[in-house]
């Protein structure tokens, strides 16, 4: 008796174990229901394969790839296998990251060990290794318990959290940009940024026909999101303040844009958002890391004293919300995070401790 067989993309590191998974899944639905259902049954698979591969965003494919790499690092440094998963390898892998795992030597910060982790144990189980869930969480306990030996220390490692954007920041910004295209451009991409909580591949991602006016303001179609949340309509109304409004900024630097480079940049395929060189040129759309760049080239010229970065507008509109009394609920919906999101209430801060303080007022 013959099976059908799955189809498989030959250039996949992975077809070896999982083709071989697959038919051995399929010979067994043909013994079960018969051939026609087996090979209705391995469509069915071939299509749930597709559609996982259409729904992964770009960067989280290329975190599994650099996470693997990292995986394969550590292995060869260890002599272990690759393909094996156990709770002694797992464990090894995290002490191994924070403490030599960066190519230069050094550890990595607890929070990209985490990442590395996540994505291996995903990178393992495509591959066909059994990992555990307990195996995992005994990888994640020793994570968290020598991340805690190394603030007793007095070690701390990584970035840390990103400046959030303020209001004395924004009008600091508005006064600084220049009465240019490139200006005006900068001045939109900024105030319009902070109030949807723009992450830098949002303006990156928006065309005009995004952007629409509406007589209260404007309404943004940010469609670059990762997940159900984050896709949405955000409104942004008119500021009560000219000279900080964003709907101002971003129909003043949209019109200056047409009427100096031409109609063509009013349809509504163009980007919304223009790259610029230093003689005036068009030079098309934005890419995330533009923004990103832009987004400190902006605040460092406005003497912000910290200089923001592609995450201080979003991390702005959150903590400058709660700060205003906003309803944590309308936050999360205007910056695309899932009501009571940890990130979005991590996001909500006061940075000197001193007037959100749990014991302020108290005695």
């Amino acid at each position: 008796m013959s099976t059908p067989t799955a189809q498989a993309d030959p250039s996949s590191e992975l077809i070896p174990t999982a083709a071989a998974e697959r038919q051995a899944l399929i010979e067994r639905w043909a013994d079960r229901h018969g051939i026609d259902a087996a090979r209705r049954l391995a469509e069915a698979e071939d299509l749930a394969d597709a559609v996982a591969a259409e729904i992964t965003p770009d960067n989280t494919v290329d975190t599994y790839a650099k996470s693997w790499r990292v995986w394969a690092r550590f292995c060869a440094f260890a002599d272990l296998p690759e393909r094996e998963g156990s709770r002694g390898a797992l464990v090894a892998f995290v002490a191994w990251m924070l403490r030599e795992g960066q190519q230069n030597g050094k550890g990595y910060a607890p929070s990209s060990a985490d990442t590395h982790l996540a994505a291996a144990v995903t990178g393992l189980r495509q591959r066909g290794v059994a990992v555990s869930g307990d195996d995992q969480a005994a990888a994640r306990k020793a994570l968290a318990g020598l991340e805690v030996k190394l603030l007793q220390a007095g070690e701390r490692r990584g970035r840390g959290q990103a400046v959030g954007a303020d209001i004395d920041g924004l009008y600091a910004i508005a006064r600084s940009c220049p009465d240019t295209l490139a200006g005006l451009r900068d001045k939109a991409l900024v105030l319009t940024g902070f109030h949807y909580a723009s992450r830098a591949q949002d303006p990156a991602g928006l065309q005009r026909g995004d952007v629409t006016l509406h007589p209260r303001g404007l309404v943004v179609a940010v469609l670059t999101g990762k997940t159900k949340h984050s896709v949405r309509s955000a409104k942004i109304g008119y500021a009560t303040d000219p000279e900080i409004c964003p709907v101002h900024a971003y129909t003043t630097y949209r019109e200056r844009l047409v009427a100096e480079h031409g109609q063509r940049w009013a349809a509504p395929s163009t980007p919304a958002f223009v790259g610029i060189d230093q003689h005036g040129h068009i030079t098309g759309g934005l890419v995330p890391d533009s923004v990103t760049r832009a987004i400190k080239r902006i605040s460092a010229r406005a003497g912000v004293p910290i200089s923001w970065t592609g995450h201080s507008l979003r991390i702005g509109l959150a903590s400058v919300g709660r700060q205003r009394g906003k309803d944590a609920i309308a936050i999360a919906d205007q910056g695309g995070w899932a009501r009571h999101s940890r990130s979005m209430l991590g996001y909500m801060q006061r940075d000197d401790g001193w007037d959100d303080n749990a014991s302020a007022g108290l005695t």
